[in-house]
This record gives C-alpha cells, structure tokens and sequence, in this order.
C-alpha cells in the first residue's frame, strides 16, 4: 500500500476511533445512570444488562461466561450474582442437559425496570438507524467486529507476554 493511502486510513482509523471512545464513554454513562436508576453498583447493572442482552438473543448465558463478559473473577461475579438474586432481579436455574450448568435468567419486574428506562432512547435510536441503507449498517457492524476481533488478537498478545 502506498504511503499516502496508509496515511489516508491511519487519519481515518484515528476519526473512526475517537468516535467510538466518545461513544462508549457516552453508553458507560447510560449503565451508570441505569444502575442509579435501579439502585444498584454499576458493575450489578452491567452484569444485568448482559444477562438481559443475551435472553434476548436467545441464549442465556452462565455464570462463567458472564465473568468473562465483565472481566470479573469467578469469586467477585458469584458475589454479585447473590446480590442480584438477593435483590430478585436474577434467577438461577439448570436448564442444560448436563444439569452442572447454570443458566442466567432476569426476572420479569426487572425487564419492566429496563424497559421504563431505555424505552425513550428506543424511537431516537430507531430514526438514526432507519436513515442509512441495511447494507451500509451491516458493512459497518462487520467493521466493528474486524476491530474487535483486532484487539482481541493484541489483548492475548499482551497478556501472554505479561
């Protein structure tokens, strides 16, 4: 590649990640307000929120990889699962086959709570999205996967040499 085309993408690199710093700053602070609208620590509502975000996908998700998720020891993520259970928002229950695996479920007053709180942002959302061309938001979420995928390659880099 010649050096101004590298150029030309390392200043667009650098655009395309000063804006997703600001973004993911900016989505920190909604969980943040999130866990302050449930009451909870900002790590229970991140937690909850993978919780709720992988039931929606259809597959619940178990403590383990909860823990990787949210980079949390298995010790420090039991904790807050007993908190959330204590509180009722999680229940944990043994769906799997293999009835050693646990699996993750929200509880419905809690889905309500999420909903109440993140509905508004939803119609917003809704109109930016509905602007671009379906081909155009799925080349930029193979886009993020790429760069994800990068900094997975270099976070085991670095923790191997570490």
């Amino acid at each position: 590649m010649e050096k101004s085309a590298l150029n030309g993408a390392t200043a667009r690199r650098e655009l395309l990640v000063e804006a997703l710093r600001v973004y993911g700053g900016r989505y920190a602070e909604l969980s943040r307000s999130f866990a302050a609208h449930l009451g909870l620590y900002a790590t229970d509502a991140t937690a909850l929120l993978e919780i709720i975000a992988a039931e929606e996908r259809g597959a619940p998700i178990s403590p383990a990889r909860l823990s990787k998720r949210i980079l949390l020891s298995s010790g420090a993520t039991t904790s807050l699962l007993n908190r959330l259970e204590d509180a009722g928002h999680i229940v944990r229950s043994r769906e799997h086959s293999d009835r050693r695996v646990v699996t993750l479920r929200s509880s419905p007053h809690i889905q309500e709570r999420a909903d109440e709180f993140f509905r508004p942002l939803a119609a917003p959302m809704d109109t930016i999205v509905g602007r671009y061309p379906p081909e155009l938001l799925d080349q930029f979420r193979a886009l993020l996967g790429e760069m994800c995928a990068a900094m997975d390659t270099h976070l085991a880099q670095v923790n191997q040499d570490a």
